[in-house]
């Protein structure tokens, strides 16, 4: 079998004179077994007839929103439904830069801004315009926006002048989407649980306590494992973000603490993964009031609390081979505090993450984690947008399963001294 066979890709071409380059990967993306889709910018067309890549794929270009002569409506809406993954190679400047801003002037961002599907962009101009700051801010935005990059080489340029910028080499952006979907294999067949965002505690009918997570990892994390080919259960408290269907995504929504409890542990012993992100609450009133509790003439309110289970420890004692992850949001010696929780939690990782820094914690769309496995191994990441944040954790979780651990090698070595002393006798 092909490497692509069934995939379906979207193949955005814009103005530039790598635009021959083009013609190059659609052959490379047809060959490997690829269903493909060019989609031209007007400029585009200046410089390959869309002729060449139509004969090339089988199907017509599109280029405009409608036929001239028909009338016929080209949707970007079902491409962008259709597509495993859209690749723009050449990405100019001026295309960069309406990604960026949403400017959608042209079919090929309409379809962009329409995609479901992951986007991969190939950028192409001079030397300066890449190295210009408005570019280079364009392309941290389309960073934080999870485009992944096939990165400009470096040599003689159209204008004369020799450095970076000049597209990559064919042969490049096609390993690179072949790397990309083996990546969204590596999690195939395997079911992960996530929780995420707060646990809201009722005082009355009008009132809570709570805390101020926004479920923006937790979500972030859902869709990276969902890259990956897993099949994600995410368990939400109350939050206000959003996360696109998908066939593989199951979405509880619940309130409290022993809410998610009841959703959590009857699916814990399917799973392969679970991942605990939820700021889930230490306490809940002890009594809910059922009616709004009033203003009296009493200075202060006293209310009685009680300890809501720890739903991470819970299930770590029923853990059967599970890897579990846990997160520690701590103010005060962090890294000791969260090293103790993989001991008292039964975790594997835990994700350390600190409201020292100004960049991370509640409501921010940047985080900065450290990672601690069980061994007492640290991992430091700088500041990431969440979504990067996501991909190195999952990364981190998918490095783990294949991690001999020393008391494994200890069990090993045990096992080999037994059977050399059986062999003995």
């Amino acid at each position: 079998m092909k490497s692509l066979e069934g995939k379906h890709i979207v193949l955005g071409v814009t103005g530039g004179i790598a635009a021959y380059k083009s013609v190059m990967l659609l052959r490379l993306l047809i060959k490997e077994g690829a269903e493909v889709q060019v989609v031209m910018t007007p400029n585009a067309k200046e410089f390959v007839a869309p002729v060449t890549f139509s004969s090339l794929s089988g199907k017509p270009v599109v280029s405009e929103f409608f036929t001239a002569n028909t009338g016929e409506w080209h949707s970007h809406v079902d491409l962008g439904l259709w597509s495993d993954l859209m690749v723009i190679a050449p990405a100019t400047a001026a295309t960069i830069g309406k990604l960026a801003n949403g400017i959608a002037d042209n079919m090929l961002v309409t379809t962009y801004l329409s995609a479901k599907s992951p986007v991969m962009i190939a950028p192409a101009m001079d030397l300066d315009m890449w190295i210009h700051p408005s570019t280079q801010r364009n392309m941290e935005v389309l960073k934080g926006d999870g485009v992944m990059t096939v990165a400009p080489g470096s040599g003689e340029l159209a204008s004369g002048l020799n450095g970076k910028g000049r597209m990559a080499e064919p042969s490049e952006i096609l390993k690179a989407i072949k790397d990309f979907f083996a990546k969204g294999e590596e999690l195939k067949g395997k079911r992960i649980l996530v929780t995420s965002g707060p646990t809201y505690e009722n005082l009355d009918p009008v009132r809570f306590i709570g805390n101020y997570s926004s479920g923006k990892m937790g979500f972030n994390l859902a869709e990276a494992f969902l890259r990956r080919g897993g099949e994600v259960f995410l368990i939400t408290g109350p939050v206000s973000v959003e996360i696109p269907d998908h066939p593989r995504l199951h979405r509880i929504d619940v309130r409290s603490a022993r809410e998610m409890l009841a959703a959590t542990e009857p699916l814990f012993s399917d799973m392969d993964i679970a991942v605990f992100a939820a700021a889930v609450a230490d306490y809940a009133p002890e009594e809910k009031a059922d009616k709004k509790i009033k203003r009296e003439n009493a200075e202060t309110l006293s209310i009685k609390l009680r300890r809501n289970p720890d739903i991470a420890a819970t299930l770590g004692k029923e853990k059967r081979g599970q890897i579990t992850v846990g997160f520690a949001l701590e103010t005060d010696h962090e890294l000791e505090n969260a090293a103790r929780k993989i001991q008292t939690k039964n975790l594997d990782l835990i994700v350390m993450n600190s409201l020292q820094d100004p960049e991370a914690g509640f409501m921010k769309d940047t985080n900065k984690v450290t990672i601690i496995d069980k061994e007492g191994e640290k991992t430091e990441f700088g500041v990431k947008s969440k979504r990067e944040v996501a991909e190195d954790i999952v990364d981190t979780i998918i490095k783990y399963r294949f991690t001999v651990t020393k008391d494994q090698i200890s069990n090993i070595q045990d096992q080999i001294s037994k059977n050399k002393d059986k062999e003995s006798v």
